[in-house]
């Protein structure tokens, strides 16, 4: 099986996008995978594979520091319901496990929605396989994706 980092360095270099791979310890929590990348929470951007009800999915890119705002994401979408896939269905949409999803280098190439935060940012994220973050210019991203800019989150109490 090959390295699931090399298929995202391919996959940003085909699409001329200058991704940065660093092997990194493990954190326990947000803070502290920020304190180690040197970073603010804000600046490390969850990548959330979001079922559709007809079996399809979706990409949401959302700062580490702020939640999925499902009623927002289902407006921008146009849909009535979106949900979390299990950890198997997230692997077989991604190609990847959870915690390692990015949508660089994915198996299925499915539309990406990042949030407004994260537009003018350097950010780090997933880079398809534990122990690994790739940084990347968030506005590159977006342009190299097509990515749906909008406000899909939401503070991390605001449900909690």
């Amino acid at each position: 099986m090959t390295d699931p980092t090399e298929r995202v360095r391919a996959a940003a270099s085909a699409r001329g996008l200058d991704v940065e791979i660093r092997e990194r310890p493990a954190a326990r929590n947000l803070a502290e995978a920020a304190a180690l990348l040197g970073l603010e929470p804000a600046d490390i951007v969850k990548t959330l594979v979001v079922k559709r009800s007809d079996d399809t999915y979706l990409f949401a890119l959302v700062p580490g520091d702020r939640s999925i705002s499902w009623p927002k994401l289902r407006t921008v979408v146009g849909v009535n319901r979106l949900q979390l896939p299990d950890q198997q269905r997230a692997l077989e949409a991604t190609g990847y496990e959870r915690g390692t999803i990015v949508p660089i280098g994915s198996t299925n190439d499915w539309p990406v929605f990042a949030d407004t935060a994260i537009v003018g940012r350097r950010v780090a994220m997933g880079a398809g396989a534990h122990g690994f973050s790739l940084f990347v210019d968030a506005d590159a991203l977006i342009s190299a994706y097509d990515a749906v800019v909008a406000d899909i989150s939401q503070p991390m109490d605001a449900d909690a």
